[in-house]
């Protein structure tokens, strides 16, 4: 085989060196070179011969039903937009221990009792390491494959001789290429052992999935193009003393990323939560100041989950505003809106805002159930259990519009709530709802005269 060509390129101004150096002799700027693999010109100019190349007009583009089939998880499938596509490839992120190589294998052992063949490669552990986690797992079946390797050419040349429904890489970042005299991990080669699984995986129409490591601030570790190349990019949440892990798609081609994945780790593997509200809300009996429960919503799922605030006087002279699984600026922008507004005097006290259960809520409709949740911490008044409450809160004290209220609403009553808050706005067709009260309110002060 004939070897492949490099150089180093400067990451900041392009310069080009034929070897590595440490300070950039054009712009300055040190440890910048990445080394690149040289393309031959005449890779520009391949044809395969056949018209695919050719413009065609998008009407008469003829494709078949997207090929889909499960891997026998339902909250993976879930996720990933109703199962795996042919030819489609992975990318699961995630800190160490959280669950990522006993979700694929789960997955793989599942694929493969359903007569797909599953080729298992390991780059991390030995054969003996996963044979032990499989029977962990009852992972079992005569069609999964399991190998332990690092090279890129032995994992291609393998591939080509089985050639599997599923392929699995764990992980991306111990797959070198031995033409490359980079280590493992580095840019150019997570940049070309992509590209290697990617060729193969549409050329041969094997769903892949490729399993990275994360940095210290959470980010996939490698180039920001792994995440540009792969058709799917999910990503493990959760804390290791949790049980609970939630799966997040932040790409998806074939599917939305909105959709939530909700696990539970045993002994035995990850299970489907089939209830999340349930998972999500407090087990305590006592009602306490501070606690509100509010709906959310996660892709095509509601979610209840309970917040809690602690607010108390602080002792020093910058009060501390902490906020997990909220955006804390929000959170500290709320806090202001009852200073001005309402008159509540908290810029002298600490507040400790809490998303029980680890779930991380972006969405402004959760901004009422935030304020209140402060304003009955701050009050030392406890809210009714029954109630459940949700709205966009504006700077000045209004409760705006949302969206989802049916959803919302449904998921209340089906958790045996007796009263729901909402936006005034939204309140057109709930009047006169019989399950649970409805009631519509324009500003915060209302909203506090139905909960206190």
């Amino acid at each position: 085989m004939k070897k492949k060509k490099t150089n180093f390129l400067c990451q900041n101004c392009g310069y080009v060196s034929l070897k590595w150096l440490g300070k950039c002799p054009d712009c300055g700027s040190w440890s910048s070179f990445v080394e690149e693999v040289i393309k031959d010109d005449n890779r520009r100019t391949m044809s395969s011969g056949n018209g695919i190349n050719k413009p065609v007009s998008i009407v008469d583009l003829k494709i078949d039903k997207e090929d889909r089939f499960g891997t026998g998880i339902g909250e993976l499938d879930q996720v990933l937009g109703g199962g795996i596509v042919r030819g489609s490839m992975v990318l699961i992120g995630g800190d160490p221990g959280i669950g990522k190589s006993t979700l694929l294998l789960q997955s793989a052992n599942m694929l493969s009792c359903r007569k797909n063949k599953v080729l298992y490669v390991s780059g991390e552990e030995s054969l003996k390491q996963t044979k032990l986690r499989a029977e962990r797992l009852g992972a079992n079946s005569e069609s999964l494959l399991i190998m332990s390797e690092n090279n890129i050419e032995i994992i291609i040349k393998s591939v080509e001789e089985i050639n599997p429904d599923v392929l699995v890489v764990d992980s991306i970042q111990t797959v070198f290429d031995p033409e490359i005299s980079s280590a493992p991990g580095s840019v150019s080669q997570i940049r070309e052992i992509t590209s290697s699984l990617m060729k193969i995986a549409k050329g041969k129409n094997i769903a892949t999935f490729i399993i990275g490591h994360v940095t210290k601030s959470g980010n996939i570790a490698g180039p920001k193009v792994l995440e540009h190349m792969v058709d799917t990019v999910l990503y493990f949440e959760g804390e290791n003393h949790n049980v609970y892990r939630i799966l997040r798609a932040v790409k998806n081609r074939f599917g939305s990323t909105n959709e939530l994945g909700i696990f539970e780790m045993r002994s035995a593997g990850l299970f489907g939560v089939d209830n999340p509200s349930e998972v999500f809300l407090s087990d305590s009996v006592q009602v306490e100041p501070g606690s509100i429960i509010i709906p959310t919503i996660e892709g095509s799922r509601t979610v209840l989950v309970e917040i809690q605030s602690l607010v108390t006087t602080s002792n020093f002279g910058n009060p501390r505003r902490m906020a997990n699984g909220l955006d804390q600026n929000r959170v500290i922008m709320l806090m202001a809106v009852l200073e001005k507004r309402f008159g509540y005097h908290v810029q002298d006290c600490d507040a400790y805002v809490n998303v029980v259960g680890g779930l991380k809520i972006t969405e402004p409709a959760i901004d009422l159930g935030v304020i209140a949740s402060i304003a009955s911490s701050f009050k030392n008044k406890s809210v009714n259990k029954d109630v459940i409450l949700f709205g966009e809160v504006g700077l000045t004290g209004e409760v705006r519009r949302v969206n989802s209220v049916d959803r919302r609403i449904n998921e209340a009553k089906r958790m045996g709530f007796k009263k729901c808050i909402i936006p005034k706005e939204n309140l057109i067709g709930y009047e006169n709802e019989k399950e649970i009260e409805v009631i519509g309110v324009r500003t915060i002060e209302q909203a506090f005269e139905e909960i206190f």
